[in-house]
């Protein structure tokens, strides 16, 4: 059975163009033309991997991204003609998982949505992992905070079961990239930085100061047990 790819984007000529290459890389694709319209198609039938132009009328792609976070971990890709950092970070702030700029080329994109569904590979960690108040169950795919489930994306998830199965040890970005989204060629060290942010936000008391996930300076980050 071929995945399903959710593509929104307002342009009906760009539209028909991706559809076209990406039903060629063997992809059943699903179409929306605005964020709303979007939303319902996920409703009625979840895709496996969703694409997101930003600028989309009406509800642009950053609130749709958020809206669809809301109730799916599904893997996002932003597809924008902007590459002001400002704005590339403000996409993976609302949710993305990565992102592609405008023009690209259609075989990237397939490599892109490859990777991330790609991510299968199991993380050596024991069945549970407590730190603080945090459990991570990588088997169960969950994360509980003092008691209380933490929602995560699938790329979230990975990159803190990646940490933890090396706790002490630095991790650079590249490797992070590697092993989180599956390659080190297309990625940007924006992508792990971000989702850093993200986690912080999930699972530490202070996010400005956190206490298990630390920065190490010129070098990358470390889970501290």
């Amino acid at each position: 059975m071929s995945s399903r790819i959710l593509l929104v984007e307002d342009d009906e000529r760009i539209r028909a163009s991706l559809r076209l290459a990406l039903e060629d890389e063997g992809y059943e694709i699903d179409e929306a033309g605005a964020g709303e319209q979007a939303l319902e198609r996920f409703a009625e039938q979840a895709a496996d991997v969703v694409l997101i132009d930003l600028m989309l009328p009406g509800m642009d792609g950053f609130e749709c991204c958020r809206q669809l976070r809301r109730v799916s971990a599904v893997p996002v890709i932003m597809v924008t003609a902007r590459t002001d950092t400002h704005d590339i970070v403000a996409g993976l702030e609302a949710g993305a998982d990565d992102y592609v700029t405008k023009p690209f080329v259609a075989k990237e994109l397939a490599a892109r949505i490859r990777a991330l569904m790609r991510r299968t590979r199991s993380v050596d960690v024991p069945s549970a992992l407590t730190f603080g108040e945090v459990e991570v169950r990588p088997e169960e795919g969950t994360v509980r905070h003092s008691g209380k489930d933490i929602h995560c994306t699938r790329t979230e998830f990975r990159l803190l079961c990646e940490l933890a199965a090396n706790p002490g040890r630095v991790l650079s970005r590249e490797q992070l990239l590697d092993r989180v989204w599956g390659y080190d060629y297309f990625g940007d060290g924006r992508l792990v930085d971000v989702h850093i942010r993200r986690l912080r936000t999930k699972i530490e008391t202070d996010p400005a100061n956190p206490r298990h996930i630390q920065t190490v300076r010129g070098m990358g980050y470390k889970l501290v047990v």
